[in-house]
């Protein structure tokens, strides 16, 4: 049995539930603003700039291992989680926690429910991160394991699930085609531990009914899982929509000035799970935090945060002009002759063009809009789509996307070359196929390029 408190860990336990009473008022007084106010402020009030702050307009970097404690009452009270601490920045540091804050503000804006997040050191680490609890043997340990995901996902999230969770007796079934609910449906049994779908998929803009998903997994007690990297919040929100965890690799379309690299995962409070504690079920993001990521150490670097925390500042009105500018090269793409076939949502022509469109618009608009990313097949062979490849002059050739520079790579030679050619063909990422992720240039610059690498063929 745990030893009554000393009055002087009672002294600080109290000082901080007085200062999480302030910090929760506070919170839920940003969560009546505005998705730009928030994405600005995020949770850097003026009581901490000038306080911990020292008046700093931005959020100050924490570039310190490690907290101090004022004596040994105040260290034991931080290290056995009695009150808020970043003991160790393995585990948790005030910078990181300023861009966890706002993430989790901006994916649960307009929701009901709160959420909370956790940031990590890549986005494969939040996925990593995000289903492995998920996935954890029951005492008996003689239980078939299964989880339910789209087939068209990021090349290191196939290979994830396909083979390291497979390591570990967990097994993946594949859906071919997510937006058709009774591919789903038979998949499901009680084996299944969660679902998972990554919309827009990357490269091939795949995209399901994320409510209907919802529904399917809560009524057999299981959470949706989905992975928002290419919308981002500011172009869709799946906790709105009944999902229970949203990760993101930070790298892309949020960190859009591409200078570091970050995942994060983002949970409602209360998911639904038959096989976690309820404890974990309560905030899960933070029960990560504290128990599997502490161990494990995939932690953010708070330089990355404080950058992430910029690049989030103008999230909506840099996707909002992406996402234009993605239409105008996409339709010019639709209708040249070297091209067999575009792969973008916001083509009214896209047979997912109408189930995307529930789901995908501009946050506090009714505008539906769908992003940077897009694919297209070249007329001709592999031979031919690596010499339009090389021969574009502005569009950077790199396996990167979501950047405010224009990318394009061939995904069967770079990020999804590890999984396969039958993988492949199952996920639709034929030889031809080349992903074009648009930035801020003007269309008009980035249809040029195009077209006359296109004219080398």
């Amino acid at each position: 049995m745990d030893q009554p408190l000393s009055p002087g860990v009672r002294r600080y336990v109290d000082k901080a539930n007085e200062l999480s009473a302030r910090r929760a008022e506070f919170r839920r007084g940003v969560r009546t603003l505005k998705f730009d106010t928030i994405a600005v402020h995020g949770a850097y009030g003026m009581e901490e700039a000038f306080g911990e702050g020292q008046g700093g307009v931005v959020e100050p970097i924490f570039l310190s291992t490690s907290q101090a404690y004022r004596d040994s009452d105040e260290m034991e009270a931080g290290l056995g989680y009695l009150i808020p601490t970043w003991c160790y920045s393995r585990i948790h540091n005030p910078t990181v926690f300023y861009l966890e804050e706002t993430l989790a503000l901006l994916e649960s804006y307009g929701c009901r429910d709160d959420a909370s997040a956790l940031c990590t050191s890549s986005g494969m680490a939040a996925i990593k991160q995000a289903v492995e609890p998920l996935l954890a043997k029951t005492r008996e340990g003689h239980e078939e394991i299964t989880f339910v995901s789209c087939a068209q996902v990021y090349g290191g999230s196939f290979q994830l699930f396909n083979v390291r969770m497979r390591e570990r007796g967990a097994i993946v079934r594949w859906v071919a085609e997510p937006w058709r609910m009774e591919e789903w449906e038979k998949l499901v049994d009680a084996s299944t531990r969660f679902l998972y779908i990554e919309m827009p998929s990357n490269p091939q803009q795949a995209c399901g009914d994320l409510a209907a998903l919802a529904e399917l997994a809560h009524r057999h007690g299981i959470p949706l899982v989905v992975d928002a990297t290419v919308a981002t919040p500011a172009l869709m929100r799946p906790l709105a929509h009944g999902a229970d965890i949203v990760v993101h690799s930070l790298t892309k379309s949020i960190g859009g000035g591409g200078h570091t690299i970050g995942g994060a995962i983002i949970a409602h409070r209360d998911l639904t799970s038959r096989h976690l504690a309820d404890e974990a079920k309560h905030d899960y993001a933070t029960w990560l935090k504290l128990w599997p990521f502490r161990d494990s150490g995939p932690c953010m670097n708070p330089f990355a945060a404080f950058l992430l925390l910029n690049d989030l500042r103008t999230l909506r009105i840099r996707m909002e002009w992406v996402s234009r500018n993605t239409e105008k090269v996409a339709e010019f793409l639709s209708h040249h002759r070297k091209v067999t076939h575009v792969d973008y949502l916001g083509l009214p022509g896209h047979q997912l063009h109408g189930l995307a469109r529930r789901y995908m618009a501009m946050v506090d608009t009714s505008t539906p809009m769908f992003g940077h990313l897009m694919a297209f097949n070249i007329r001709g062979s592999h031979g031919d789509t690596r010499t339009f490849f090389d021969n574009l002059k502005r569009i950077y050739r790199a396996t990167d996307l979501g950047r405010i520079k224009s990318v394009a790579t061939i995904p069967a030679i770079s990020t999804h070359k590890q999984q396969g050619e039958d993988a492949r063909k199952l996920a639709g990422v034929p030889p031809t196929m080349v992903r074009l992720c648009v930035g801020g240039e003007h269309p008009d610059d980035v249809i040029a390029d195009l077209d006359q690498a296109l004219a080398k063929i």
